[in-house]
């Protein structure tokens, strides 16, 4: 008979994790990078122009102390923590965003729509294959980065935070591949199926924390002996749409609540929350937000011909008025 997998929670340490010491003069820069499918292309690109101007392009990972990413913020992340840089990753989105989410023409789109109601929409096989061409065998315990990268955990219904061991608490995680670990966090439902790693059941991290700001500051200050006030983060987005609750919505019933209806209110939600928590503890003048302008026409998780036209544009534009600020707080 097979034994059902404890609940991870049920290992946690029932004491105040011991805070490592950190020099007082210097400060935490912690980096964040939201979850959004192939809109992972705006923070990459971002990240790239970054290195591009004030870096000579190499890596951005080594001006910050930590990185959070979730879905397809944690495969940025993960690739940045593998040492490759922030054009690295931003291949990936360009040179095989559409073999990962293959466009729907002609007859194809009928049938992959029909299909799409029963089961995932898109093959992870090819996400693998993709990811496993970047990470190889790395383990991430070997991450140059401190890093921490959000699942969520079927079997039991509970977050399943992935953490490099940066605190001598942290020894389950290290010896776990890179390329599961992307995969784990970005097997969104309906668009990629869960993934089965060992007796557990794996989910994407934005069921709870699309925008992965408040796991990073917590981790921090709980690892580390530094106050909220020598914290700096970089939170980027991966764009919005514009939300408004409607009249019918307001006095409806289900079928006024459609099904994607309460997911876009959650994750907005959770974002706002998340960075609202976040300025109130670090200080918002400690924490620099960039995303995607809001959107009635958002692009959507699998729209790769939108993502790469118009995403490297934007995240260009919005270094050329944020780049210099960014660069002082965060690359001097």
């Amino acid at each position: 008979m097979n034994q059902i997998k404890p609940r991870r929670s049920d290992g946690t340490i029932q004491q105040r994790r011991i805070k490592q010491p950190w020099p007082q003069d210097r400060l935490f820069k912690i980096l964040s990078i939201d979850g959004g499918g192939i809109r992972g292309v705006f923070p990459a690109a971002y990240l790239a122009e970054l290195e591009n101007r004030f870096l000579s392009g190499s890596s951005i990972a080594s001006h910050f102390d930590m990185v959070a990413g979730t879905s397809t913020g944690g495969i940025i992340a993960l690739a940045l923590a593998k040492g490759l840089t922030a054009q690295n990753a931003l291949r990936i989105y360009l040179d095989k965003g559409e073999e990962i989410f293959p466009p729907l023409i002609g007859t194809d789109r009928l049938i992959r729509l029909v299909k799409s109601v029963s089961k995932p929409k898109h093959d992870q096989e090819i996400l693998r294959s993709a990811l496993s061409e970047e990470f190889g065998d790395e383990l991430f315990g070997a991450a140059q980065i401190r890093c921490v990268i959000p699942c969520f955990e079927g079997l039991h219904g509970e977050p399943f935070i992935y953490k490099t061991p940066h605190h001598p608490d942290y020894t389950l995680d290290q010896h776990k591949r890179m390329v599961e670990i992307a995969l784990h966090t970005s097997a969104a439902p309906t668009v990629f199926p869960a993934v089965q790693n060992d007796g557990y059941i794996m989910v994407d991290g934005g069921l709870f924390a699309n925008n992965p700001i408040m796991n990073a500051l917590v981790d921090a200050v709980a690892c580390f002996d530094v106050p909220f006030e020598n914290i700096r983060i970089l939170s980027i987005g991966t764009g919005e749409e514009t939300f408004s609750l409607s009249e019918r919505a307001q006095n409806g019933g289900l079928k006024d609540w459609a099904i994607a209806l309460p997911f876009l209110a959650a994750f907005r939600a959770q974002s706002k929350n998340a960075l609202g928590q976040a300025y109130l503890l670090a200080g918002k003048e400690n924490v620099v937000r960039i995303d995607v302008p809001e959107s009635a026409q958002q692009i959507g998780l699998d729209d790769v011909t939108r993502a790469t036209q118009e995403l490297p544009l934007t995240a260009r534009a919005l270094v050329e008025g944020s780049g210099h600020y960014v660069k002082s707080v965060f690359l001097a």
